[in-house]
């Protein structure tokens, strides 16, 4: 305890820090497009910006990106390196820190193993404006974890019963067990603006009946073939089709992310994402 308090201490570089956890309960639903997509738009757009792969068992971010990865956050676990060692960089200059991919004891990191990865955040040299955390899919204590210690929470959502309840369940946890009350919203591979603005409706239906929690509609992504072509080709689409419709509404979704204030106080913080994490 006394070395993680040391390293929030050498943290006061990187106080005004935005923590976005993007996660959305169901798997394939779109979480690592829209966390990477986010994440180069706001390179494009002149950020800093620091993705991290919570994916902790089988991380995916590097192979969407092709990027070859030498080591990656089990290896900061093992005490091999530092986690400012294995940051890779990514498309137009973001920065990534890989996970690993196939191991079981990612998943079930023991409470020492937890801490240890929270004491090298806290001890990062890296310098960034935007963290993005693309969660794994489920609600996990890992997700959890990661999801209730950010700032703003993104969840990604498509118009199917499966994913419109798994939202809610991750909604419905975070809120009863964890005091976390306000969500934004992407409406993923939606058919038009109205389709997305009909599936917000839907989960706004069971959250306002169910629920005391605030959600916001923040973006509308539509269902483009550009998508599946720019996966095939290890790239984003923002980067490999920039004008076609989907790469445009992850353009208009970072500058919105861009906007969103970093209050004064502790919780907008970096120095809060730690401290929550070590409270968890």
């Amino acid at each position: 305890m006394i070395d993680q308090a040391s390293g929030l201490r050498k943290m006061q570089n990187l106080q005004q820090v935005k923590v976005v956890a993007v996660s959305g309960g169901k798997g394939g639903v779109g979480k690592t497009n829209t966390a990477l997509n986010t994440a180069v738009a706001l390179g494009q757009q002149g950020k800093r910006v620091l993705v991290l792969d919570a994916d902790l068992g089988l991380a995916n971010v590097d192979v969407m990106l092709g990027l070859r990865v030498k080591r990656n956050l089990s290896h900061v676990l093992s005490g091999e390196c530092e986690l400012d060692d294995i940051i890779i960089e990514g498309p137009a200059g973001i920065k990534i820190i890989p996970a690993t991919s196939g191991s079981q004891s990612m998943v079930d990191l023991t409470p020492s193993e937890h801490a240890g990865l929270i004491r090298a955040f806290s001890e990062m040299k890296t310098q960034f404006d935007v963290l993005i955390i693309d969660t794994a899919a489920g609600i996990s204590d890992m997700v959890l974890s990661f999801t209730r210690a950010a700032q703003d929470v993104m969840l990604v959502v498509c118009d199917e019963p499966t994913s419109i309840t798994d939202c809610y369940a991750l909604m419905k946890l975070l809120s009863r067990d964890h005091g976390v009350f306000k969500f934004k919203v992407v409406a993923n591979m939606v058919r038009s603006p109205r389709e997305g603005q009909q599936l917000f409706a839907k989960l706004t239906k069971v959250t306002d009946r169910f629920l005391d929690v605030a959600i916001e509609l923040v973006a509308v992504i539509p269902f483009d073939e550009n998508v599946r072509r720019s996966v095939r080709k290890q790239q984003l689409i923002v980067e490999a089709y920039p004008q076609s419709p989907a790469a445009l509404a992850y353009i208009d979704l970072a500058t919105k992310v861009s906007q969103w204030p970093v209050p004064k106080q502790a919780s907008g913080h970096l120095e809060f994402f730690i401290e929550q994490l070590l409270g968890n």
